[in-house]
């Protein structure tokens, strides 16, 4: 225990989740791989656990607990053989429901929050367009006024819970003259009338639903518009310093998962009359990628405590999955090496945890994106401030 960042009560909830995701959750992660459907009971299970209202506040069923509980419950849900479920857990409760929570007003709360605590509503975060990848300024969705109506235009793609969600929050440009001072974030109950959405095939995370999603002449109510209008980007970019920091701390997780398992499959493998894990380049290796993620998830808490305590730490968000998630591939990548032929199987973790893991690096943000981000702070002296005093 890291008793700088986790108390006794963290440890207790880590056991309490380790325990319900080995009972409830693990013996279905192999379906769900294969149909790439998680099935509803799940969420509910969740919901009735607490595990979707860990920060939310107690006003609307959630526990509000500091961060480090939200760090335990990321950890955990790495180490079940699934970063494609744990992807789908997560999005619902730090995307989709950050932006509820943060910009909805009171019966946006009660009628979508206060359900997806209990895992009633799924939620998805839709801000990523077919033709604008990182580049969220450059977005084409449009939100156009018509009487007491938005009418919703455009396409999202790679949003996941996409398919099989109940409300989407969606950015769109309601001025597009404005550019990222046109944006605005709205709330879409999926049963509306011109809404499609088409499941995607990807290398990894098989166990989520990842979908392209059009909006044709999709029509919402005013009072659907979450926050002020035209604020959108700034609530965006506010809230991927979290998401950043979520994707670091995945990456740390999966990769001390990764090393755990390999060391103790090297504890049993014989090569030569003896033990894999006394040869000097095996274990130089390992030990190395140990080093950098011990490095990663200190800096990671870190940066979470900061956060907890109401700091921006952009800057350190967009640092630690920048090196997080590399550190992990990298490791990743090795661990599969001391496997041999059996890393290569499917029976075998690693060759999951390696598809899995290479999302890391693109997903919330590309790397190439985030050196140019640190770019700007760094080399040019910018310094970003939050968009949206809390």
């Amino acid at each position: 225990m890291n008793s700088l960042y986790f108390t006794e009560e963290h440890e207790l909830f880590r056991k309490s989740l380790q325990d319900f995701l080995q009972k409830e959750v693990v013996p279905h992660i192999e379906k769900w791989e294969k149909t790439g459907t998680i099935e509803r009971f799940i969420w509910e299970k969740f919901g009735e656990m607490g595990f979707f209202g860990i920060n939310y506040p107690e006003a609307y069923g959630g526990l509000n607990l500091d961060l480090f509980y939200t760090v335990v419950f990321l950890e955990e849900l790495q180490k079940i053989k699934s970063s494609g479920f744990a992807a789908a857990m997560w999005a619902h409760a730090y995307l989709a429901m950050t932006h509820l929570n943060a910009e909805g007003d009171e019966r946006i709360k009660q009628e979508y929050l206060a359900p997806s605590i209990l895992g009633q509503k799924i939620g998805a975060l839709c801000v990523t367009e077919p033709f604008g990848g990182s580049d969220v300024a450059g977005m084409r969705t449009t939100a156009v006024k018509q009487g007491d109506k938005f009418v919703i235009n455009g396409s999202k793609t790679f949003i996941t819970n996409g398919v099989y969600a109940d409300y989407y929050v969606v950015a769109a440009k309601t001025n597009p003259e404005l550019g990222n001072k046109g944006i605005s974030i709205f709330l879409v109950d999926t049963k509306t009338k011109g809404i499609s959405a088409t499941k995607l095939d990807k290398l990894g995370w098989r166990a989520s639903d990842t979908a392209e999603i059009a909006f044709d002449n999709v029509e919402i109510p005013l009072e659907n518009l979450m926050g002020e209008e035209g604020k959108g980007f700034p609530y965006i970019m506010q809230h991927f310093a979290f998401e950043r920091l979520i994707m670091a701390i995945n990456a740390h997780a999966r990769a001390e998962y990764a090393i755990d398992y390999t060391i103790e499959y090297m504890s049993q493998r014989e090569a030569f009359g003896t033990k894999i894990n006394s040869f000097q380049a095996l274990r130089h290796t390992m030990v190395e990628h140990a080093t950098e993620v011990e490095h990663c998830k200190l800096f990671n808490y870190a940066a979470t405590a900061r956060l907890d305590k109401g700091e921006y730490v952009v800057k350190e968000a967009t640092m630690a999955k920048l090196k997080s998630t590399k550190v992990a591939d990298l490791a990743i990548y090795d661990c599969l090496q001391m496997l041999g032929g059996y890393g290569y199987m499917e029976e075998y973790p690693l060759a999951r945890l390696l598809r899995d893991s290479r999302l890391g690096p693109i997903g919330g943000g590309t790397s190439e994106i985030l050196k140019e981000i640190l770019s700007k702070m760094i080399i040019d002296k910018q310094n970003y401030q939050p968009a949206v005093k809390k």
